[in-house]
């Protein structure tokens, strides 16, 4: 799995990096998204249950299609950390972050020691199944694979410059829906003068100390890319793909009846 992280190397040179969320648990929704040129795909584990194996036939579809795969999971457990990076994942993406500590320790759980402290076997799809790991593995997982975090609450906002500081942390995702509740609003209200202002914050933190923020999209994608493109964000989530189709479907069928009346 000692392939080119793609989408740390489109941050790298500087581009906006484009992905989606998978839900469908479909390896062959992650082609679909890998042949369409996407730099990375989402696969959430957080709303869904699969630690069984589909997580790996997932993967081994994001490496034939060269696509970086980005793994969410809960906080709490650092093993699952582990486990989605032998699987193959080329980031980490935990949800609910509420401090900075809780950031240090999944940075600490996805490196090895001395940096941290995950686990070592080479006894997986990620390491070929140990005939390509030993110490230059070891160096590619912690310098090549990719750490996030969530900012999705009032707490982790009024720290997100110490959040934003931590070494091996690589990027965050800004949750709206989430930062809407945390702050009593009862809805996702992205657009709500607080969220906005927490976004400009979360950006302005990671610009300083060289990291990325995501955020997913919705329609019309162009026009929300370019707003937040232009606060500063470079990770940028277009939908989510049974979100996409069914939109697609819709549209269509209602111009096709429109025809008929």
């Amino acid at each position: 799995m000692k392939r080119v992280n793609r989408l740390r190397k489109v941050l790298a040179e500087g581009k906006v990096a484009v992905g989606t969320c998978v839900d469908s648990y479909s390896p062959a929704a992650i082609e679909a998204v890998g042949y369409s040129g996407l730099d990375w795909v989402r696969v959430d584990n957080e709303y869904s249950w699969r630690r069984d194996e589909s997580m790996e036939h997932m993967m081994r579809a994001a490496a034939i299609v060269d696509i970086t795969a980005m793994i969410r999971v809960e906080k709490g457990d650092p093993y699952l950390i582990s486990k989605a990076f032998q699987s193959g994942a080329g980031a980490i993406l935990v949800s609910d972050i509420a401090s900075y500590e809780e950031a240090m320790a999944v940075v600490k759980a996805a490196k090895f020691p001395p940096k941290g402290h995950r686990g070592y076997s080479g006894y997986s799809f990620a390491g070929h199944w140990a005939a390509d790991s030993g110490k230059e593995w070891v160096e590619w997982c912690d310098q090549d694979l990719m750490v996030g975090v969530m900012i999705e609450n009032e707490q982790v906002v009024s720290q997100v410059e110490k959040v934003m500081s931590i070494e091996g942390l690589d990027y965050c995702l800004f949750g709206p829906a989430d930062y809407s509740m945390s702050i009593g609003l009862r809805s996702a209200q992205k657009d709500h003068s607080k969220v906005q202002d927490a976004i400009k914050r979360t950006a302005d933190a990671a610009a300083k100390y060289k990291k990325a923020v995501a955020i997913g999209i919705g329609e019309p994608f162009e026009a929300e890319a370019k707003k937040y493109i232009g606060m500063g964000l470079r990770i940028i989530e277009v939908g989510h793909e049974l979100g996409v189709l069914r939109s697609v479907y819709k549209k269509a069928g209602e111009a096709i009846r429109a025809l008929g009346r």
